[in-house]
């Protein structure tokens, strides 16, 4: 029999999802550590989410989100804010920052932190830096009064800042992961469109787009 559904010329979900697979950040994970404004959590999931960030993770001591990824998923307060973001995104909790830390360094990942003005640790603006040389990629984003912990600070590669040229030197963190998340899932999208991940930069026989058609 013939299909008369009329054609509306949009796309479903899944040739959505199959169309941006190839432009997703593979091993990049972005962290949040001790969020305390949980509007602040979904807007960094929408920005993981349209940046094409592999993952979420949330050290989360007050225990403010379900355990599951499902039931995150499923906590429509989260869904409204990040307008449906949670939905499509993994997001994974933590009970401490070690925990964290540990989790990441047996799964290979390498950790930025994003702070200014750390003493003692090598610390770069945002377009000083190389995010294409780790394999496995880590960012870090601290709480909102207090900033990055020391534990992640001392376990981080290196520190990142955000160059700023007003009298207020800070951005909220809805803000600076939105700003951090670009630059980096820029470079890196860049860098596995010519070349495949493996033990040793691998130039590839055809590149990969790096931006979407536009319908």
């Amino acid at each position: 029999m013939e299909n008369t559904e009329p054609n509306t010329g949009r796309k479903t979900l899944r040739e959505r999802a199959d169309e941006i697979k190839p432009f997703r950040c593979k091993n990049l994970v972005a962290v949040l550590e001790e969020p305390t404004d949980f509007r602040n959590i979904a807007t960094v999931i929408r920005n993981v989410n349209a940046m094409g960030v592999e993952k979420v993770y949330v050290v989360d001591s007050r225990k403010s989100l379900p355990d599951d990824w499902q039931d995150i998923r499923e906590r429509k307060s989260l869904s409204k804010v990040s307008v449906a973001a949670s939905k499509w995104t993994f997001v994974k909790r933590f009970d401490s920052t070690q925990d964290c830390l540990d989790h990441l360094r047996s799964n290979g990942y390498k950790s930025v932190a994003t702070s200014p003005h750390v003493k003692g640790k090598a610390s770069y603006y945002l377009d000083e830096c190389d995010f294409t040389e780790m394999a496995k990629l880590a960012v870090w984003f601290g709480n909102e009064a207090r900033g990055i912990s020391e534990a992640a600070v001392e376990q981080s590669e290196f520190c990142v800042a955000i160059p700023m040229f007003g009298l207020v030197e800070s951005l909220n963190l809805g803000t600076s992961s939105g700003i951090v998340l670009y630059e980096v899932t820029k470079q890196r999208r860049a860098y596995q469109s010519e070349y495949a991940r493996s033990n040793r930069r691998r130039k590839r026989s055809v590149p990969l787009p790096t931006t979407i058609p536009r319908d």
